[in-house]
């Protein structure tokens, strides 16, 4: 399993610098789907909430994100990807290749047999697929 999950940070690094942007910001950038709060996003990704400010304002400098006041709370600040950033993203996303490739030398019974041990392994609900 470690191989495994060396053999993909190693192509999702690839991938990101194809984009010329760090591991980071490619994670940052993909999880801005939707609005999200930066406190949120510290959280989600288990970091400090300074990592996060000096990630996003690399991503707002190249104009990839925008930070916009909280309709449900003013004084908070939310980010939102732009349609440069959604861009990229998908340009990103298409770029990594890693797991359809290595999904596609599975059968489609093994690809269902992987995803149920790796969320028992992960400790979330099996899913009757």
């Amino acid at each position: 399993m470690f191989d495994f999950v060396d053999a993909y940070d190693r192509a999702y690094e690839i991938a990101a610098a194809q984009h010329d942007m760090t591991v980071a910001q490619a994670c940052v950038l993909g999880r801005i789907s939707k609005p999200r709060g930066m406190r949120d996003l510290a959280d989600e990704l288990r970091c400090d909430a300074s990592n996060i400010t000096q990630i996003v304002a690399r991503l707002e400098a190249r104009e990839l994100i925008e930070r916009h006041a909280n309709p449900e709370d003013r004084r908070a600040r939310q980010l939102i990807r732009t349609p440069a950033g959604d861009a990229l993203n998908a340009a990103f996303e298409r770029s990594f290749e890693f797991a359809r490739n290595a999904s596609a030398t599975l059968t489609a019974d093994e690809q269902n047999e992987l995803a149920l041990l790796l969320r028992k392994a992960l400790g979330q609900p099996m899913v009757d697929g």
